[in-house]
């Protein structure tokens, strides 16, 4: 399983309708990816956003980057939503749940 944790920084006073549509239509898009595995998003006191991605393979990961509309919403995102961004991929060596649900 790979993870890719997304933390934002939005610039102050963005369109938040036009935010949020661009975010709806990431999800369906990476939803619709092979090796796509889920998706949970938090917002920290500061006001910044963190999106924690779960794929099934670093092939997956570069193909949702590679995806035609998600380049371009990049940039969008560059240019109209966001004050700055960090990206970390990583590979999880080991998962487990309590309680178990056997």
């Amino acid at each position: 399983m790979e993870i890719v944790l997304f933390h934002i920084r939005t610039k102050p006073g963005i369109d938040q309708d036009a935010y949020q549509k661009a975010f709806e239509r990431m999800l369906e898009l990476v939803s619709a990816m092979p090796g796509f595995a889920g998706i949970e998003g938090f917002a920290g006191e500061d006001g910044s956003e963190l999106a924690v991605a779960r794929f099934e393979s670093r092939e997956a990961i570069e193909a949702w980057h590679q995806q035609p509309e998600h380049v371009e919403t990049q940039d969008r995102g560059r240019e109209e939503f966001f004050d700055g961004y960090d990206i970390t991929i990583a590979t999880a060596w080991k998962h487990y749940s309590w309680p178990s649900s056997a």
